[in-house]
């Protein structure tokens, strides 16, 4: 850090294996990335290339390249994994994943349906590849889980092989853990974490409320995902109590 400041958390150490930031990278230009991770990159943990939008960026090699030549791992979208499936190119998803340099994958199933025991061996076979994020929740507001479900479907997932279980939010933080307003789920999510360590949960929470809600429940150390490139210092700032919504979560009141 730039100076000395008492009674600040000790966060984890990169290479993390808990207190992840995930960024979801939408589109940003190969000048970009190297502007983000000149200012953010001490701070990111891995990249997400959202949802398709890896089909269609140009010069996508070289993007990858620039996020590796940072030693930061990048994976696609979810649902470009789903893409792949449901037009039975799996085999296809691995030679891509493979050809661009690819070691983290993200299994999902928020925009199609696959039979849980599918799902998991989709993640048994791609940890053979790459290191496996899988994601549960639905991005159909309507679709409600019930929260045994969420628990169920998470260890079975850990079990077939996923490093970390993504709890879903889509990109605008208003389905699966949030209501459609924004709102935690608080039950749901205190309920899942009777049963499912925290440092195997990567919350999806690109909104600043969900964020502050999971650091005062579990920590400055708990993994978020979904964080926009610009929300990344602001983030790392409100993780260790340097901003007004965690400024008094660390001092000893005496």
């Amino acid at each position: 850090m730039n100076f000395n400041l008492t009674q600040i958390p000790e966060r984890t150490a990169q290479p993390r294996t808990s207190g992840l930031t995930m960024v979801m990278d939408k589109g940003l230009s190969i000048n970009e990335v190297h502007d983000f991770v000149s200012v953010a990159g001490p701070h990111v943990d891995i990249v997400k290339l959202g949802f398709g939008t890896s089909f269609v960026t140009p010069n996508l090699r070289q993007k990858i390249e620039v996020y590796h030549s940072y030693n930061i791992p990048i994976y696609f979208g979810g649902t470009l994994f789903e893409a792949f499936l449901i037009r039975n190119q799996f085999d296809d998803y691995i030679a891509v994943c493979k050809d661009y340099g690819i070691t983290y994958v993200e299994v999902s199933d928020g925009s199609v349906s696959i039979p849980h025991a599918e799902k998991c061996g989709y993640i048994e076979k791609l940890t053979k590849h790459a290191t496996v994020l899988s994601e549960v929740g639905s991005k159909d507001a309507a679709h409600i889980i019930p929260p045994y479900k969420w628990i169920e479907q998470m260890r079975a997932e850990l079990e077939a092989g996923s490093s970390y279980v993504i709890a879903e939010a889509r990109e605008a933080g208003n389905v699966g853990i949030y209501r459609g307003s924004g709102e935690v789920r608080e039950g749901l999510v205190q309920e899942i974490l009777t049963q499912i360590p925290a440092e195997k949960i990567i919350w999806e929470a690109p909104q600043k409320a969900q964020q502050l809600y999971f650091l005062e429940l579990i920590g400055c150390n708990v993994n978020l995902g979904n964080i926009a490139p610009n929300e990344v210092i602001p983030l790392e700032s409100m993780r260790i109590g340097l901003r007004g919504d965690t400024f008094d979560l660390y001092l000893n009141k005496k």
